[in-house]
């Protein structure tokens, strides 16, 4: 079994306007949040798989969480960049970030993995024993 998910572009226009909105909630405003990143994530029956594009983090900078059906990712892009140089363009970002996801079920984060390669962030999370499809043995009386 196969299982596909697709989104309409009122699906990811949704999706932007909740970026958006957890950008400009409460918490994010004390802790100025600067850095927007795009994430896909892909899910299969064991779990979900999450693609964050990152450049320019370290792993040092990086700090990501698993709580029951929500992932978190957050940390900082460093560019440094001399005052006394006069830039005519500066279009990298830098500062903080912070995603928050939530998924549509229980993960197990014992057994999560995560790799950062070429500024890609992968994260391979498993759904939690109990959010698997379990097959059911049908007595015959």
């Amino acid at each position: 079994m196969s299982l596909f998910i697709t989104s309409t572009p009122y699906q990811r226009s949704l999706a932007r306007r909740r970026m958006w909105e957890q950008l400009l909630t409460d918490e994010s405003k004390r802790e100025q949040f600067q850095v927007v990143f795009p994430v896909d994530v892909r899910a299969n029956e064991e779990g979900y798989i999450l693609n964050a594009f990152l450049p320019g983090v370290t792993v040092e900078d990086l700090d990501i969480q698993v709580v029951n059906d929500t992932i978190t990712i957050q940390g900082e892009i460093k560019v440094e960049r001399k005052e006394d140089e006069h830039y005519l363009l500066s279009e990298r970002p830098s500062g903080k970030f912070k995603r928050t996801i939530e998924l549509p079920d229980e993960l197990d984060s014992d057994k999560a993995e995560a790799e950062l390669k070429n500024g890609v962030l992968t994260l391979s999370v498993p759904k939690s024993e109990l959010a698997k499809p379990r097959k059911i043995k049908i007595s015959n009386n």
